[in-house]
């Protein structure tokens, strides 16, 4: 049955409209080491190397903001009303 309802959606949606599918609604929260951190926020300077941070990202996976802990990229999200989802 799941791929029964994959193949509609598929059928519905073209490939650029599946791409910008939650653009401007929807955001996910990643932890990320401070490293990569640097590399999402190249605006930041001076980071400590082995921090672990939380990146809070857009559906497209355009970064949005950087956070200490995952409650205040949760919190920012809710506060800009972007829904946050889960990924696996």
């Amino acid at each position: 049955m799941t791929n029964e309802h994959e193949y509609r959606v598929s059928g519905v949606l073209t490939a650029d409209q599946f791409a910008h599918l939650g653009e401007g609604a929807i955001a996910y929260v990643r932890p990320i080491k401070s490293e990569e951190a640097q590399a999402l926020f190249p605006q930041i300077q001076g980071l400590r190397p082995g921090l672990q941070l939380f990146a809070l990202l857009a559906a497209d996976g355009a970064p949005i903001m950087l956070a200490d802990s995952k409650d205040a990229a949760v919190a920012n999200a809710w506060e800009n009303q972007l829904a946050t989802v889960s990924l696996h």
